[in-house]
């Protein structure tokens, strides 16, 4: 990390902070963020398709994000070795590569939207198949599988979320997006870890997790992107008219 990120450290110009009338110094910088985080929330919410999409996004990414975070957690429970968790989460990041660009190419070919769904659809698998784990050779077949859709569920939620927000304000748009997938990212993990708590096992926690894909996967199917990328447009339009 360090190392990386020398070159924008030294290369890329750091923008001017733009202030609001009185603010000055750390803090009053940190409020009007926030302010605008909230502001960027209300003109989203009058975008109906966007908002679906969103809280869409914010479930089944949960889920997504809850498989990645607790899979070794969950694999040390069943007594599988430190050496295989290792060489499960290398598998996942070479199989992941490839899948990705593959998913890339369907996308093209079938809609991004679509495609979205076929990885969801992978996750219920996934998480299905989790509860019936029992050896290393299982670990490795469902992180390969993880490998298979994860690279492609997030790269082509984000190329949805791009072509429905609209391009002046992209930037704003987008650091909501970071930001809220963050703050949405702990309901998985709490699931996970009640369940378990409760059951005693890991096993019913892991199934616990379907219901992010397919709440998610329903609010997915519902999102209608024609009429995203069209009110999109529009709010383009007024902005240069005005």
């Amino acid at each position: 990390w360090g190392v990386f990120s020398v070159p924008l450290l030294r290369h890329v110009p750091e923008p001017p902070v733009v202030r609001e009338a009185g603010d000055t110094g750390t803090g009053p910088v940190a409020r009007q963020g926030f302010r605008r985080l909230w502001r960027t929330f209300g003109e989203i919410r009058r975008q109906r398709s966007l908002l679906v999409f969103l809280l869409a996004y914010w479930i089944y990414n949960d889920g997504i994000g809850t498989i990645v975070k607790m899979a070794t957690a969950y694999g040390s429970e069943l007594g599988i070795g430190r050496t295989y968790l290792i060489g499960a989460l290398v598998l996942t990041q070479v199989v992941g590569i490839p899948c990705a660009l593959a998913c890339g190419r369907l996308a093209q070919a079938w809609g991004a939207k679509r495609t979205v769904l076929l990885t969801l659809a992978g996750y219920l698998a996934i998480s299905v198949g989790g509860y019936f784990m029992a050896s290393p050779l299982h670990f490795y077949l469902l992180a390969g599988a993880v490998g298979m859709v994860q690279g492609g569920a997030q790269a082509l939620s984000r190329s949805l979320f791009a072509v429905m927000v609209p391009a002046h304000r992209s930037a704003e748009y987008f650091g909501f997006f970071a930001t809220s997938g963050k703050l949405a990212g702990v309901t998985g993990p709490l699931v996970f870890g009640i369940v378990s708590q409760v059951t005693g096992t890991g096993l019913l926690g892991i199934l616990s997790l379907l219901a992010f894909f397919v709440v998610g996967g329903v609010l997915l199917a519902c999102v209608d992107v024609a009429a995203g990328v069209a009110e999109a447009r529009r709010i383009e339009r007024e902005a240069g008219a005005a």
